[in-house]
């Protein structure tokens, strides 16, 4: 088995997959492999005195979570990828809110809401209120107590904060306390949760009972986390407290990466990592340090140099970062040039104004190069559509030589 790891590894995937002794974080650029070392970690870890139950991953998709225990069966056996507490925030934490749930004020039968019950209810609470339903839009008040649930906040902190009230106000939504408070109290009143409250109330029953979070750090003695860039404040709190006692996780993501800001997600949870993660704290009080390993997966194994080198020319301008350097050994296809230029052929839409308008600006621009280069990004996004979605009638024309 352990052939099989250098075999199937690369060094930097293989340094990163066998370090188990304490937190580690993973940056893995795109295409370099990080299904690959979750994979391969967890069937470590079972090669190394780990039992299946006792090793907790998060996804974000059912599909991810799916495609790895495909992957863990295949070089472990089935038996042991089917006993491993595996699957996305929302599916692993309900199934533990199921068992707890009278610690919590519900029954074990609790119903889950999605986001048309959610806001079926909220237009039913907005009516009883007999408030202007133009203004106080379900879909915008849902967004607003979904954004408060994903920082911790319930009623009570929405109702105090003044970031809260300033924006309510501005909006004309300055019901959205009691609008809020309501929608909970009518959640568990019908014995409900939506998808927000499975992180919430998980959070809440760690935070609260000290026995359950001790509980809970005993069973997942080693945590793993994929696309940890993507976590939110009680994600990342609840991930805290499980691996409190013993700061055995793994959290593998790519910090330029980040896209999903608007639903709650927090870079800084990726960034701030081996700081929050460095110190253990003791049962009996006090913290000790526990050093935090950085592996970077640098190697690109999807894309070409030449397409490399243009994301590694736009993610150098973010402020703040984990740097690394992403390369590829693939081949440039025959006929492209070995480094992105101003005389690279780029297709551009004719029919789409802006990308149009954008780059016969940027022709005759003489800001400094990032500003060319942004450009230039999205119309190399907009072929590698094109030429994956197949022929168009669209018109395009071919840009060079400038």
């Amino acid at each position: 088995m352990h052939d099989t790891f250098s075999r199937e590894l690369n060094q930097a995937q293989l340094d990163a997959v066998k370090y188990i002794d304490g937190p580690s974080l993973v940056i893995a650029g795109a295409g370099s492999g990080k299904t690959r070392v979750l994979t391969y970690k967890i069937a470590y870890l079972l090669c190394n005195g780990y039992m299946p139950w006792n090793i907790l991953a998060l996804t974000f998709t059912n599909k991810a979570a799916n495609e790895m225990k495909e992957r863990i069966a295949a070089l472990v056996g089935e038996e042991k990828a089917r006993m491993l507490n595996m699957g996305t925030f929302h599916s692993v934490f309900s199934r533990i809110l199921r068992i707890e749930a009278t610690s919590i004020g519900y029954t074990p039968q609790f119903t889950i809401y999605d986001e048309s019950d959610s806001r079926s209810l909220l237009k039913t609470i907005v009516k009883e209120m007999e408030l202007d339903d133009k203004t106080y839009k379900s879909a915008e008040v849902h967004k607003r107590i979904s954004l408060a649930k994903n920082r911790i906040e319930q009623p009570a902190d929405y109702e105090q904060s003044e970031a809260y009230r300033s924006y309510d106000s501005a909006s004309g939504m300055e019901k959205m306390p009691e609008i809020y408070a309501r929608y909970q109290a009518r959640l568990h009143q019908a014995n409900a949760m939506d998808f927000d409250d499975i992180l919430l109330y998980t959070y809440r029953l760690l935070h609260d009972n000290a026995a359950l979070r001790q509980k809970y750090g005993e069973r997942f003695r080693f945590v793993l986390v994929d696309e940890y860039q993507d976590t939110n404040a009680v994600q990342q709190k609840i991930v805290n407290m499980i691996v409190g006692s013993h700061n055995k996780i793994c959290v593998v993501g790519d910090d330029a990466q980040s896209i999903y800001g608007f639903r709650g997600a927090d870079i800084d949870n990726i960034l701030s990592f081996q700081r929050v993660f460095s110190k253990m704290k003791m049962p009996e009080g006090g913290y000790v340090d526990t050093p935090v390993r950085l592996f970077k997966l640098e190697q690109n194994y999807r894309s070409t140099q030449n397409i490399v080198n243009a994301a590694n020319s736009l993610i150098l301008y973010n402020s703040a970062q984990i740097r690394k350097t992403v390369f590829s050994d693939n081949d440039t296809p025959r006929g492209s040039r070995s480094s992105l230029t101003e005389s690279s052929i780029i297709a551009v839409p004719l029919t789409n104004g802006w990308i149009g308008r954008r780059y016969m600006k940027v022709r005759a621009d003489t800001r400094p190069e990032p500003i060319f280069q942004r450009i230039l990004l999205i119309m190399i996004i907009f072929s590698s559509f094109r030429m994956v979605s197949g022929p168009t009638t669209m018109p395009m024309m071919a840009g060079g030589g400038m």
